[in-house]
């Protein structure tokens, strides 16, 4: 089902907001998490659940099993950003994006050009020294040889700057994407199946005039959306 006003509700906006999930990122060649062919559908290790390796418990107590998995399917340093970064960012440019809230951490907006992105759940090219402090770039993980990637100023293990279950989303973050929500007159919510919180929950505080929802299948707030587009991303949002 495609609502072809859609497009119309976003050319007459001035006040832009894009909330996306995993689904912004599959095009781009990066799996998302919830579908029927998403990463936690399927048994990539024969003694954890990814759920479980995911966690801030699981990383302290097996680092090792934990990067062994992250770095096989967490990790995607050659995606490069597809239609609907790339017009989003356009859009951005123009003054008429005000900012991207999302839950991925592939850093593709960034990549694609957009300025004022709100990383709820971290990004993979953050990573911290757990003893020292220091941040270092994704080439420290993707590049060190060892099980598990050491800081090369103090030998300390370092911990990617993502938020694992266990763990709680930043709260001034939270408050920023928030207050765009708020004072959006167009939201658009993309590839995200809306079930996880508080992230999506940040959807219902919207009081504009369009509620764009883009998604594939259907989601627990399509009754909200002002308009409903089933169908690609890139597409939908490209053929602006």
């Amino acid at each position: 089902m495609t609502d072809s006003d859609y497009r119309e509700a976003i050319r007459r906006s001035g006040r832009i907001v894009f909330f996306g999930g995993a689904g912004t990122s599959t095009e781009s060649g990066i799996p998302d998490f919830r579908s029927a062919g998403g990463l936690y559908e399927q048994r990539t290790s024969k003694m954890y659940a990814p759920e479980e390796i995911l966690s801030r418990d699981f990383f302290f107590d097996h680092p090792a099993d934990f990067y062994s998995f992250y770095r096989t399917h967490m990790l995607h340093p050659r995606a490069q950003p597809n239609a609907a970064h790339l017009k989003l960012a356009e859009l951005e440019r123009e003054g008429r994006l005000k900012a991207v809230v999302t839950q991925n951490i592939d850093g593709l907006h960034q990549r694609a050009g957009s300025v004022n992105v709100l990383e709820l759940h971290g990004s993979v090219h953050r990573n911290r020294c757990l003893d020292c402090g220091i941040f270092h770039p994704l080439a420290a993980v993707t590049g060190d040889p060892r099980p598990v990637p050491l800081c090369p100023e103090c030998g300390g293990i370092i911990k990617p700057d993502v938020v694992l279950y266990q763990e709680n989303l930043d709260f001034d973050l939270l408050e920023r994407a928030a207050a765009h929500i708020r004072q959006a007159d167009t939201l658009i919510v993309a590839g995200t199946s809306l079930t996880v919180q508080p992230a999506a929950g940040l959807v219902s505080l919207f009081r504009g005039d369009s509620l764009v929802l883009i998604n594939l299948t259907p989601t627990p707030l399509d009754r909200m959306a002002t308009h409903l587009v089933r169908g690609s991303i890139g597409e939908a949002l490209g053929s602006l």
